[in-house]
C-alpha cells in the first residue's frame, strides 16, 4: 500500500537550518511504561519531528507496537491507542530521516523488531552508520530481506547471524561490526539495553524512576518531564543492561575515548538538558560572551533570532552592555502543515514565521545573533527584513564556527558545495549575505565556552567538531566509496 506523502519530510521555510538526528527512549519496571515512553518522545520532540514509534511488552500480552507520521501531541496521546500498548518495558523514537529513503513510509520509522532463537527484541538507534551501505550489501548478498531503507535494520540483521547466546551479546557483537555514531536503546521481554558508540558522539543518559524503575533517554529533558532522577551519563562505549531493578555495566569495545558532538552544545539539544554536568543554556550564554569578546562592534541593539540565538544574544549583550531586545518575534502557531507552499507563498520566504518589531528596530544599529549559518538563504531574507523595518546598520554574530563540512554521524547536513561556508571566506559571506559585518566564534572561543578552558587540543580535540573543522573522528567509508573528498592532512 502506498503510504501518504508526509508533511513533515520537508518545510519550505525551514530548509536553511541543520536538521536535528533523532531521539530514543526507553522506560523499564513501571505500570503502563508506554505512557511514560509517550512523555518523554514529547520531551525529545525536537530532535525529530517527521514520525515515532513505540514499542511495549506486556507479561501476558506480548510485544505491541505503533508507528506513526507526524508530532507525538497528535498521535500518542490519544487513549483508544495506549490502551493497545500494556506492559512494564518499553522503548521509543522520534525521528528524522538521515539516512535512507526521503520518501514517507511507515516501515522506516523505529523502533524495529526481529524474532530470534531466544526470543523478541526491539532497537531504536540515534545516529548514523558510516558503513551502512557496505554491510547492506554483504548481508543481502548472504540472503537478508530488508524491510526499511533505515541504516538503523542493519543491526538487526547483524543480530541474527550472530551466534552468542543472549541479546544483549548479540547486541555488542553486532555493533562491533558497524561504524559511525550510535546511541542505542534496545529491549527484550526483560531487560532494558543501552548502548554507546566508543566515541560517545551521540548522548545518552540514565534515570531512576520510582523504587525499581528506570530510564534510558537522549537528553535529560526526557527525565524531567515524566519526573525521573537523574542518575548518570551512559559511558562512551558502555553498555548497560537493565533488569529486576538491577543494572550492569560491561565495556564491549574495550576502552575507548571521548568525540562528543559539540553541535549538541550550540544547537541540538534543549537549553533545559544537562550536558556533562552542565546546562545547555549556561553554555549557549557563554557562547555568547566568548563573541562579544572576540567579534565587539558598535551598536544600539542585540537581538536574537529565535529561537535557538536567544541564550547566545542575551550572553553577547552581558558581555558587551549592548541592550538585549525581542527585535524579531516567532509566530508560534505557525505549524509545518499550515498550508500548500504555493511559489507566492515560497516567495514571502522567512515571513510567515518571523517578523520584525519596526517601533523597535527603526533607527537602531542592530547584531544579530543566530546559531548557525548552512545555506545563508534564511540570513539573508531576515537582513532584507531588518532593513526594511528601517534599521540603520545590519550586523551578524554567528553562535557558531563556519559550518563547511558535512556530517555523517547522525544529522541531516547539506552537501558540501550547498554550505556557503564550504565556498566563501567570512568577508565574501559577509557580502553575499549584504550586512555591514558577519563574524562567527572562533573554534577555540566555541570549546572555551563549552567549558575547554584553554580552548581546543588540536592535537587529541575533546569533541567532534567534524562540521566545522573537517577533521572526523570515524571515518566515513561509504561517503568514501561515492568519491568524497575529505581534508588534506595538514
Amino acid at each position: 500500500m502506498t503510504q501518504p506523502a508526509s508533511p513533515f519530510l520537508s518545510h519550505p521555510f525551514d530548509d536553511d537550518k541543520l536538521k536535528e538526528e533523532c531521539g530514543v527512549f526507553g522506560v523499564i519496571g513501571v505500570a503502563d511504561a508506554a505512557n511514560f515512553v509517550a512523555l518523554g518522545m514529547h520531551a525529545l520532540q525536537h530532535r525529530g519531528q517527521e514520525a515515532g514509534g513505540i514499542i511495549v511488552h506486556d507479561t501476558e500480552k506480548g510485544f505491541n507496537s505503533a508507528h506513526r507520521f507526524g508530532y507525538v501531541r497528535d498521535n500518542f496521546t490519544k487513549a483508544s491507542l495506549m490502551e493497545t500498548l500494556p506492559g512494564s518495558l518499553s522503548i521509543g523514537h522520534v525521528r528524522y530521516s538521515t539516512a535512507g529513503s526521503k520518501a514517507a513510509v511507515i516501515r522506516d520509522v523505529q523502533p524495529f523488531f526481529g524474532e530470534f532463537s531466544m526470543g523478541g527484541a526491539a532497537i531504536a538507534h540515534n545516529g548514523n552508520l558510516t558503513n551502512a551501505d557496505q554491510l547492506r550489501r554483504e548481508l543481502i548478498e548472504h540472503g537478508a530481506i530488508f524491510q526499511s531503507s533505515s541504516d538503523s535494520e542493519c543491526i538487526i540483521h547483524l543480530m541474527a547471524r550472530s551466534f552468542q547466546k543472549s541479546h544483549a551479546d548479540r547486541i555488542a557483537d553486532a555493533l562491533r561490526r558497524v561504524e559511525g555514531a550510535f546511541s542505542v536503546v534496545a529491549m527484550t521481554r526483560t531487560k532494558l539495553i543501552g548502548v554507546r558508540d566508543p566515541l560517545g558522539v551521540r548522548p545518552l543518559v540514565l534515570g531512576r524512576l520510582g523504587d525499581n524503575g528506570y530510564v534510558l533517554s537522549s537528553e535529560t529533558c526526557g527525565l524531567d518531564i515524566i519526573g525521573a532522577e537523574f542518575v548518570r551519563e551512559i559511558e562512551p562505549g558502555e553498555m548497560v543492561v537493565i533488569q529486576d531493578g538491577k543494572i550492569q555495566s560491561s565495556r564491549p569495545f574495550g576502552e575507548t575515548g571521548s568525540r562528543f558532538c559539540i553541535f549538541e552544545h550550540v544547537y541540538f539539544s534543549r537549553p533545559d538538558s544537562i550536558i556533562g554536568g552542565r546546562s545547555v543554556y549556561e553554555t549557549r550564554l557563554q557562547i555568547g560572551v566568548e563573541l562579544a569578546r572576540e567579534a565587539p562592534v558598535e551598536a544600539d541593539l542585540v537581538c536574537p533570532v529565535p529561537d535557538s540565538g536567544t541564550p547566545a544574544a542575551i550572553g553577547f549583550s552581558q558581555e558587551s552592555g549592548i541592550p538585549f531586545a525581542l527585535g524579531i518575534t516567532r509566530n508560534q502557531y505557525m505549524g509545518r502543515t499550515f498550508i500548500e507552499p504555493t511559489e507566492h507563498i515560497r516567495n514571502m520566504g522567512v515571513r510567515l514565521k518571523l517578523n520584525v518589531n519596526k517601533a523597535l528596530i527603526k533607527g537602531k544599529r542592530v547584531i544579530l545573533v543566530d546559531d548557525s549559518v548552512v545555506r545563508g538563504t534564511t540570513s539573508r531574507k531576515i537582513k532584507e527584513m531588518i532593513l526594511d523595518a528601517g534599521a540603520a546598520e545590519v550586523h551578524f554574530r554567528i553562535a557558531s564556527p563556519p559550518t563547511a563540512w558535512p556530517c555523517f554521524y547522525g544529522v541531516d547536513t547539506p552537501d558540501r558545495e550547498k554550505l556557503l561556508a564550504a565556498r566563501m571566506t567570512e568577508d565574501e559571506m559577509r557580502d553575499w549575505v549584504g550586512v555591514d559585518s558577519l563574524k562567527f566564534i572562533s573554534l577555540d572561543g566555541l570549546y572555551r565556552a563549552a567549558g575547554a578552558a584553554q580552548g581546543r587540543n588540536n592535537a587529541c580535540p575533546q569533541y567532534c567538531d567534524a562540521c566545522f573543522s573537517g577533521e572526523y573522528p570515524v571515518a566515513p567509508s561509504d561517503q568514501l566509496a561515492k568519491g568524497f573528498e575529505m581534508k588534506a592532512a595538514e
